[in-house]
């Protein structure tokens, strides 16, 4: 096996990381906006009856979304910002997921029983969640393209022409040079040339 002397890994390009997570803030802001127009903002989080196909909606949720919307997109400009919003869907949604499996007594009762359910969640919604967990895990550990510069691949960075003036400051004056510190010692007689 060769290995290259001074090659380093880069990550370069739009990674599929960044992608999906693009993706999933524009889905989660327009679905928050639907919401938003189709319950509007009253009874904030209570039961609403309109919701879209199987899935319950209310001002609370859609504000949820929406913010996940704008938060998808913005850390979607970078490739660990993406794996970043990976991991807060994974953990946000998969607590979603959790608490709507107790909110539908399926794992236990719910132990916040006396909050309701502020977020409307009904079964749909439920596994929707579990499924917005699972695309988070993925975009959160997909592998990044890397690529490997060799050191003769890299550009060779441009300096520019520097020039050095000389200031000749003698003038005629035959003074010794001054010493550039108080610590140094002046070796003039014993065979060291002064510094």
């Amino acid at each position: 096996m060769v290995h290259a002397k001074g090659a380093r890994i880069r990550v370069r390009g739009l990674q599929p990381a960044q992608v999906l997570a693009g993706l999933a803030g524009i889905a989660f802001l327009v679905v928050g906006i639907i919401g938003f127009s189709r319950t509007g903002f009253g009874n904030f989080a209570g039961h609403h009856e309109t919701g879209f196909w199987r899935f319950s909606a209310n001002p609370l949720m859609s504000l949820v979304r929406v913010v996940t919307g704008v938060v998808g997109l913005l850390l979607a400009f970078g490739s660990g910002r993406a794996r970043t919003f990976g991991w807060l869907l994974f953990i946000g949604y998969g607590l979603l997921f959790v608490w709507g499996l107790m909110i539908d007594g399926l794992i236990a009762t719910n132990p916040f029983a006396t909050a309701g359910n502020p977020m409307d969640l009904g079964p749909a919604d439920t596994w929707l969640h579990l499924g917005v967990a699972a695309l988070g895990l993925l975009i959160a550990v997909l592998p990044a393209r890397r690529t490997i510069l060799l050191p003769e691949d890299e550009e060779e960075p441009v300096v520019a022409e520097q020039r050095t003036e000389v200031i000749d400051r003698t003038d005629g004056v035959t003074e010794e040079p001054r010493r550039r510190s108080f610590l140094r010692r002046d070796h003039k007689g014993r065979g060291v040339p002064a510094s």
